[in-house]
């Protein structure tokens, strides 16, 4: 059962649109950002919510290391591509920005596909993949990280946990969405275990000398030092089949840098040579699909709505209930929380209270009473 108090939706969107415009943002592009910070809460990815709200973004921006206006330049454009940099801006701008035009492109000439560089983090993959869906498009998207993972035989943090993300329509009531690292739990994970006082499951992460790790806090600190790693899709080694984690994160490495010839890799890192710190340099990349110029759209979501519903139908194991589809439960959260709002933990709450203070904000919170 839930025990963090509830925050309206409304309130949380007021205040961060707020707290965004009295760190620099523009007002829309500071609507941008509160709504893809609370798509992620209300799909109950809270790794990638109202948590981050403050040390991935509030904080940057005071560090000098996150730039508030986004300066969004398009470097190349075709009818059906656009490869754009982002100039240390707001991540979630620029990809708004970008998916925006491409969901204009693929309606024109059935596909479309973009590349940023010199972008920051863009919050949850599968915001960018939904402004697709819900224009009854397929979204695919994907964006490359601080290094945290290793490949397959090694211990070093090469890639970062680079998501490789689909949204399909359907002809239910919710989109096919997968949305997840290609490692085992991704840094925003720990980060919430961390806040939470919470360890990391046994197993995710290892040393430089082999060892497994737990403490979430330490882990935090051990992956920036470069003395420990997260564990590709499939675990350590090949038994478990961790060269196929490891193998879709490269390929998401490669289509985030590659195609807007970005940084990669150990690049990646928000500190210069002279251990400065500096902003991050993050690529992402984007596609979409129009299946009106395949076989249309209704028969691609018919398709696709008879495919999971056959999924969720399939004989269930022994003492389970339910089978989900990906996006479901997502679903299911949100149909929990449309009314009541975000529930908040400590850490968030603190959080709030920092930034309202901080910025003089005329907001009071029902966890204050």
């Amino acid at each position: 059962m839930e025990t963090r108090p509830y925050v309206s939706w409304d309130l949380i969107g007021d205040f961060m649109t707020a707290a965004f415009k009295a760190a620099g943002l523009p007002e829309e592009d500071a609507k941008i950002c509160a709504d893809v910070l609370m798509e992620s809460d209300r799909r109950g990815i809270e790794s990638h919510g109202t948590n981050r709200f403050k040390p991935i973004y509030i904080d940057r921006i005071n560090a000098g290391i996150l730039n508030p206006v986004t300066n969004y330049e398009v470097i190349k454009e075709t009818p059906t591509t656009i490869v754009a940099d982002a100039h240390d801006g707001m991540g979630m701008v620029a990809s708004y920005k970008m998916m925006e035009s491409l969901i204009e492109k693929a309606k024109l000439y059935g596909l479309s596909a973009g590349a940023i560089r010199n972008s920051s983090h863009y919050g949850i993959a599968g915001y960018w993949a939904m402004m697709a869906s819900k224009e009854g498009l397929l979204g695919i998207t994907g964006t490359n990280a601080r290094a945290s993972i290793a490949p397959t035989f090694g211990v070093e943090n090469m890639m970062g946990t680079n998501p490789l993300t689909f949204a399909f329509p359907t002809d239910e009531d919710f989109p096919f969405v997968l949305d997840c690292a290609t490692s085992i739990v991704q840094r925003g994970r720990i980060e919430y275990y961390a806040r939470e006082g919470r360890p990391t499951p046994a197993g995710t992460v290892i040393a430089n000398d082999g060892s497994a790790l737990t403490d979430s806090a330490y882990i935090l600190k051990a992956l920036t030092e470069g003395t420990a790693a997260l564990a590709p899709l499939g675990g350590i080694g090949e038994d478990l089949a961790g060269y196929k984690g490891y193998g879709y994160a490269a390929v998401v490495e490669i289509l985030s840098a590659a195609l807007a010839n970005g940084l990669f890799m150990k690049d990646l890192t928000n500190k210069d040579e002279n251990g400065e710190k500096r902003p991050y340099h993050l690529g992402h990349f984007f596609i979409v699909i129009n299946p009106d110029f395949f076989l249309g759209g209704d028969t691609f979501r018919k398709t696709t709505g008879d495919i999971l519903r056959a999924l969720r139908a399939s004989k269930k194991a022994p003492g389970e209930t339910r089978i989900y589809t990906a996006g479901e439960k997502e679903w299911d959260v949100w149909l929990e929380r449309k009314d009541k709002g975000v529930p908040m933990g400590a850490g968030v709450q603190k959080d709030f209270i920092e930034v309202r203070d901080f910025y003089h904000l005329p907001f009071t919170f029902p966890f204050e009473k």
